[in-house]
């Protein structure tokens, strides 16, 4: 019997509500053994229960049965030397549960509730491996079976899985009964029993051309309106420090000048690569490579600084007096960033960089820019310390000043708001929704969103979206800033007094 038929009977036999695997290894067991199989990744033979059996259904799949298992295949009272010996692989479509099949599932799981039930990943290659040896089920084996599945180095984790049927007539994956090791592009699973087995896999998310593009019309569209609303708020800031110098407004003005350099940056080092051929890098590539990573770490560096700033605000709000309090901002927020971009540039960190990604043919395309060469040797490390490790660090501590900040808010709110009518309460509510999300932009909270970026390609779209338009943000926060101003100077010729109040969170010279 050719294998193609055992397929087609068992694709029928689940629309009459059973099982594949089941319905799979009972025509199996049922075959003669003088039976014709031209499937190429289908093996059918007997081997002897006193050896070893190795068997490899595809250059990817191999499988090492011991002589134990192969004994107890044939039963107990089974004289015979000989047990069949069946492997091959599947598409994992035919282990897929329907949505109903699923709810049924999670419903009456209870008929297994001590084996552990794993569901996150997709079978690696999208292939399921079967092993079947002899007339008997074979299980709770002295001596594991080893099975084998390589992969192209796309997959981050694996577990190693084996599918269980229900007396719903559903399945499931489950590991209990199978270990998992990985050493390169191997995963080596180790279990005692025989079944249908997988390797579930989260793989590396990867953008196509399409994507791909509509990302980068994204980023270029997004970053040149944050280049011109960043060159207006620089303006405004300007008119409200001459207007009355404060600290905040100069730390706002540096990070302003800083995202303005890091989108123009970007733009200058994504236009420039499009006048290099595929092996030219040039000395314009790797000082527009120095110059967007120097943008980058000014701006990660005067986020940290606006964080700090604010502590210092609502922690320490009296009596403080720091000497050239702006001055030493300044050399945290220009002079380190410089400091680490000067030694990654005499180290020869920058120049041209590739991002691959996969077009309508599933074949491998390149993007390049202007950042850290691809054949610097320790580019990898660079990158991670100066583009990950560093943001993480940023993006924690000034969420814990966000934190603050609305322990804040919700202690001033809660001492005064049962006073307030309804009306009151409902814009001071959107006064304060303002404040902290103008605050979340100014502290660089949309950065922590780059860990979406693993996860989903919707994440990477909300990622790209919000940092592309920092420049906006910032512009409306300086805009709401210059109406408050204006609302305080109104407010001040009424009652001399108050701008003797706002002074009191400024800091001395």
């Amino acid at each position: 019997m050719n294998s193609n038929i055992f397929v087609i009977l068992c694709l029928n036999s689940i629309l009459c509500g059973v099982c594949f695997g089941s319905c799979y290894e009972k025509l199996i067991s049922t075959c003669d053994r003088k039976g014709r199989f031209f499937m190429p990744n289908f093996i059918h033979r007997r081997v002897k229960v006193s050896e070893q059996a190795d068997e490899s259904p595809t250059e990817m799949h191999r499988v090492h049965i011991p002589s134990s298992a192969l004994q107890k295949s044939k039963g107990g009272g089974s004289q015979e030397e000989e047990v069949v010996l069946v492997t091959t692989v599947f598409k994992s479509t035919y282990f897929m549960l329907s949505p109903s099949q699923r709810k049924r599932s999670r419903s009456r799981s209870g008929f297994t509730p001590n084996l552990p039930v794993h569901s996150q990943g997709s079978p690696l290659g999208g292939l399921v491996l079967f092993v079947r040896a002899g007339s008997h089920p074979v299980k709770d084996l002295s001596q594991p079976i080893k099975l084998t599945f390589q992969h192209d180095r796309q997959a981050k984790s694996g577990i190693c899985v084996s599918w269980q049927e229900l007396q719903n007539r559903t399945g499931q994956w489950i590991t209990d009964g199978c270990d998992t090791s990985e050493s390169g592009d191997t995963f080596v699973c180790n279990c005692n029993h025989l079944s249908f087995f997988a390797v579930l896999v989260n793989p590396v998310l990867s953008v196509d051309e399409a994507n791909s593009t509509n990302l980068s019309y994204i980023t270029y569209i997004g970053s040149a309106l944050s280049v011109f609303f960043t060159v207006i708020s620089l303006i405004i800031y300007l008119c409200l420090q001459r207007r009355r110098p404060e600290k905040a407004i100069s730390v706002h003005m540096q990070l302003t000048g800083a995202l303005l350099c890091l989108h123009l940056s970007f733009l200058l080092c994504s236009f420039w690569v499009w006048h290099l051929s595929e092996t030219e890098e040039g000395w314009v590539c790797r000082f527009l490579g120095f110059f967007l990573h120097w943008s980058l770490l000014a701006t990660l560096c005067w986020t940290a600084v606006e964080g700090f700033h604010l502590y210092l605000l609502l922690v320490q709000v009296f009596n403080i007096y720091v000497r050239r309090y702006v001055l030493k901002l300044s050399l945290v927020g220009w002079g380190l960033p410089t400091l680490i971009a000067v030694v990654c540039g005499i180290a020869g960190v920058y120049g041209k960089d590739s991002l691959q990604h996969k077009d309508s043919g599933n074949q491998n395309s390149t993007s390049q820019i202007c950042w850290m060469s691809k054949d610097f040797p320790q580019r990898l490390v660079v990158s991670f310390i100066t583009t990950v490790a560093f943001p993480c660090l940023v993006v924690l501590c000034n969420s814990c000043m966000m934190g603050l900040v609305l322990f804040k808010l919700w202690h001033v709110r809660g001492d005064t708001g049962w006073k307030q009518e309804k009306g009151e309460k409902r814009a001071r509510l959107w006064k304060d929704c303002a404040t902290v999300l103008g605050l979340s932009c100014v502290l660089g909270l949309p950065w922590g969103l780059a860990g979406s970026t693993y996860m989903s390609l919707p994440g990477i779209y909300l990622f790209t979206i919000l940092n592309s338009l920092q420049g906006v943000f910032m512009f409306l926060w300086s805009v709401a800033l210059l109406c408050k101003s204006r609302s305080d100077h109104n407010s001040s010729i009424k009652d001399p007094s108050s701008s003797q109040k706002m002074m009191t969170t400024s800091f001395n010279n």
